[in-house]
């Protein structure tokens, strides 16, 4: 899966840089969904199959308290990035996360570590 949704605060710019590499790729604001509530950005993402990119800690919050499988999210945790280095940023990354995103996870990438949780996210209660 190639299929990203590219949040507000993440560089226009990068969806077309991504699409010449191959990815298909959407800004929310391309989508109409510039000023919408993150679960409907989420219940879109889920129904198109793209995983979203992010710096928004909320969509993690969201999914985690749902319990659902998916969408993915990918949580970018280095501000300012222009498109081309979130563009580089996140094909450096993919290789690493692939599997994980398309079995359904929250990422988290710093400027020092890539995390990953896999969905759902079982409350410890649940897990024994």
């Amino acid at each position: 899966m190639k299929r990203l949704l590219l949040d507000q605060g993440m560089p226009r710019s990068s969806v077309r840089i991504l699409r010449n590499a191959g990815w298909d790729v959407l800004h929310v604001g391309d989508a109409g969904l510039s000023t919408a509530a993150d679960k409907t950005i989420l219940h879109h993402a889920a129904a198109e199959g793209r995983c979203i990119v992010t710096l928004d800690s909320d969509f993690h919050w969201l999914l985690a308290l749902s319990g659902a499988t998916s969408p993915s999210v990918i949580r970018i945790r280095i501000e300012g990035l222009r498109g081309p280095e979130l563009a580089a940023l996140v094909e450096r990354c993919w290789p690493y996360i692939e599997e994980s995103v398309e079995r359904g996870a929250l990422v988290s990438i710093t400027p020092k570590a890539i995390r990953i949780r896999n969905l759902p996210i079982l409350n410890r209660e649940d897990s024994s």
